[in-house]
């Protein structure tokens, strides 16, 4: 059962870029009453990336951009749409997306930005494949791109710990029958968006009950996006998550009853990188030869909103 319509849509180069600096657990010890155990005991993170003072978004975009254009040996005057995924633009307008254009010289390209936190990477990769398999566009540059550590109170412990800066780039074109994205299950809450959100410019979260939310809703989407790629558990090469918890993560791989080998995993060195999250992970999976033409992947995250998003895919 395929639920796509139109061309054959997939990922035709992957790309990533993250900052210089490191914040390690030690180092939020020095800020905050927290210990690098019970960090990783309760989060599974160890450090996480910092943009520099002078670094922007759209900045740590462009980084993760070039690197999947020339992955896709695709020119950036060819490029015909880009979509960055974020919750921290450069600007309230003009677009993360059309300051990117901009640099990368993709004249050609309409360009918007795209906002639904965390599971951003996932909504901007269904409203591209769709344009794509419509006819409407060849290819497109989508991005998750996020510099949380603007929006982090680093005086509260609960939320400090858990945040870090970096992009992910896929270039989506059409590929041949067979591979390409197979289904994409998105969905919303709107009641859940006082759990997590920016209050007073700063990220707020109440964790215990994101964390029933995600680990409920991982499961349910994930399923809902293999049912209609008629595709089942057990044929799963990898899972790409939302890195927000490795106890989430553990929770998905049991339900979904798939070993840790499976699984796409960063967040001990990159923490939770909203929008960024999946790219990069599957920036990381791509450079290190984990996925081979054929596989099955699955996506799969959660965010504030509450949004939520899963998608199959063919590579």
């Amino acid at each position: 059962m395929d639920e796509m319509n139109g061309k054959p849509v997939g990922i035709r180069g992957t790309g990533m870029y993250v900052p210089e600096r490191v914040l390690t657990n030690k180092d939020l010890e020095q800020m905050v009453d927290t210990s690098d155990e019970w960090i990783v005991t309760r989060t599974g993170m160890r450090e996480r990336r910092i943009a520099a003072n002078d670094q922007s978004t759209s900045d740590l975009a462009y980084e993760a951009a070039l690197e999947a254009l020339k992955n896709a040996n695709l020119p950036a005057e060819e490029l015909e749409l880009i979509v960055v995924a974020t919750i921290t633009p450069d600007l309230a307008f003009p677009s993360t997306a059309c300051i990117l254009q901009d640099r990368l010289g993709a004249r050609k390209a309409a360009a918007f930005d795209l906002s639904a936190a965390c599971s951003g990477f996932i909504y901007g990769l269904a409203n591209a494949s769709a344009l794509i398999a419509s006819g409407m566009y060849k290819n497109a540059l989508v991005i998750g791109a996020e510099c949380l550590s603007k929006i982090t109170d680093y005086t509260d412990r609960n939320t400090c710990i858990l945040f870090g800066d970096g992009a992910g780039a896929v270039v989506l074109g059409e590929v041949p029958e067979g591979r390409g994205f197979r289904s994409f299950e998105l969905g919303a809450d709107g009641s859940g968006g006082n759990l997590l959100h920016s209050r007073n410019k700063y990220i707020y979260m109440d964790g215990k009950e994101v964390f029933k939310f995600a680990v409920k809703i991982m499961n349910s989407a994930a399923e809902e996006a293999l049912r209609k790629a008629g595709i089942a558990k057990s044929e799963i090469d990898l899972l790409v998550p939302h890195q927000a918890n490795i106890r989430i993560i553990q929770y998905a791989l049991e339900r979904l009853e798939l070993p840790e080998s499976k699984c796409a995993i960063n967040l001990d060195r990159y923490g939770n990188v909203s929008a960024a999250s999946i790219p990069i992970a599957l920036a990381e999976a791509d450079r290190e030869n984990r996925i081979r033409p054929g596989d099955k992947l699955l996506f799969v995250g959660f965010g504030g909103g509450l949004t939520w998003g899963a998608s199959v895919l063919i590579w």
